[in-house]
Parts: structure tokens; sequence; C-alpha cells
């Protein structure tokens, strides 16, 4: 059973060398021509990397700054923590730094997202 955390009006600080990421998707995803590509998170073929945007970084990393979207190996996130920053309501996780695949100054686009779904 998952668990969520809600967490009002708060900033949070990583440690070490950690990466907190915001803006993972995990639902259904529709591309520019129209189709629909369903959610299989949870699901074995479901097993694929994810895109995330970095929240905030531990003052030891040095290979992604905030606001990087960054793709990671499948399962190597934390569960969500609801919380609210002060700006707006987010879900994070704390990825392992070690399993990230790749970084982007920019968001990557719903073709990009499926891409990544089918490696």
């Amino acid at each position: 059973m998952a668990t969520n955390f809600d967490v009002k009006h708060v900033k949070i600080r990583a440690l070490h060398d950690w990466v907190i990421v915001s803006d993972m998707d995990f639902g259904d995803i529709t591309t520019a021509a129209g189709l629909i590509i369903r959610s299989d998170n949870g699901k074995t073929h479901g097993i694929k990397p994810r895109w995330g945007k970095v929240y905030c970084i531990g003052p030891e990393q040095k290979d992604v700054k905030v606001g990087d979207w960054i793709l990671i190996e499948h399962g190597r996130w934390t569960r969500a923590m609801h919380i609210n920053d002060g700006e707006s309501e987010k879900k994070i996780h704390r990825v392992d730094a070690n399993c990230i695949i790749g970084v982007s100054d920019s968001p990557p686009s719903v073709e990009d997202w499926y891409v990544a779904d089918s490696m």
C-alpha cells in the first residue's frame, strides 16, 4: 500500500548529493497527433525510465542543477511526498543520483516522454 505524506508550507532542502524531483508523470499521455497512450505504471510492461524536473539538490550534487529535466532509471525514486512550499502544491520524489540516465535544460515533449516509455 502506497503512503503519501502531506506537508504544508515548508521549504525542502536536499542533503548530501541527493536530487529531489517534481513533475514526474505516471498518467496517460496524449501525443500531438491526438493518440492516447494509457498509463502502464505498476504493470510489467510499465518498467521504463521516467522524466522528472529537478526541484532541489544537495550541496554535494555537481551533475545536475535545479530546473533541469532528468531521465531516471525505472524505480530509482521514493514514494511521493505531497508538499505546499508556499508557492503551490507539489508531489516530490527523491531519486537515486547514480541512476540518472540523462539531463535536459528544457522540458521533454510528449513525444520524448513516449520515446522514454518505449526504451
